[in-house]
């Protein structure tokens, strides 16, 4: 974590004045004096400020069931903020593990630790997102199979350069699907079924790793030290 942000999860500091008080001297880890905001700390690093030991606030990991017509950012923009939602305290501090776009529902995670949220999002980590979504068009059932092959093959996106990482389509009905991907490219699902000459109607993230969304929507919980630590197979 940085040396500045690590200081305003010790105390009321605001980013500003964080870096004041380093940039005049008035931090040391581990007994040397650092003026540079951008040095990372460790939980064992010793961090004074004024002589006074610093302690980061425990990390915060929240679950919701993100509504309809709201965006993943941490300020309304044309559609309201989800973090209108929220009620908790030093909001700035947050944000959102992988994001939906404003018409898309589900399961959303949000904390404030940044190296979590990282390793969830990293491709190679193949943490599973599950989608259910619907489509436009029925899918023919002649078609059915060589669909799922091409999903699990990998498919070519405008604008990319190699494929998709290879990802499960299980059919529900001709119009709804689940899809399972381990990446996140922008507004990747829609453009999968755009590729393969369907539109997404609607899409609903139920599914990241082992977490299931149970809540109602707009509903929010913290995630429980178990549910926390299941995504540590993806964080090696």
């Amino acid at each position: 974590m940085r040396l500045d942000k690590f200081v305003c999860k010790s105390t009321e500091l605001t980013r500003k004045e964080a870096i004041q008080c380093i940039h005049s001297g008035e931090l040391s880890v581990n007994g040397k004096v650092t003026t540079n905001e951008a040095v990372q700390v460790h939980e064992n690093n010793l961090v004074l400020l004024n002589s006074v030991k610093l302690k980061a606030r425990d990390f915060r990991y929240i679950l919701m069931h993100k509504p309809a017509d709201t965006v993943c950012s941490n300020i309304d923009e044309v559609y309201p903020s989800l973090f209108n939602y929220l009620e908790v305290d030093k909001l700035s501090e947050l944000h959102i593990v992988g994001r939906l776009d404003a018409d898309t529902t589900g399961l959303i995670l949000i904390t404030d630790d940044g190296r979590w949220s990282f390793h969830i999002t990293q491709p190679t980590n193949d943490c599973r997102k599950v989608y259910r979504v619907q489509l436009s068009q029925a899918i023919p059932a002649e078609r059915s199979s060589d669909l799922v092959t091409q999903f699990k093959q990998g498919l070519q996106l405008q604008g990319e350069l190699g494929l998709t990482r290879p990802s499960k389509l299980d059919i529900i009905t001709p119009k709804e699907v689940l899809l399972t991907i381990t990446e996140g490219k922008f507004h990747q699902v829609k453009r999968m079924f755009a590729a393969v000459g369907n539109r997404v109607v609607s899409l609903h993230r139920e599914k990241i790793g082992d977490i299931c969304l149970e809540l109602e929507v707009g509903q929010w919980r913290y995630l429980t030290k178990d549910e926390v630590e299941s995504f540590s197979n993806h964080l090696n």
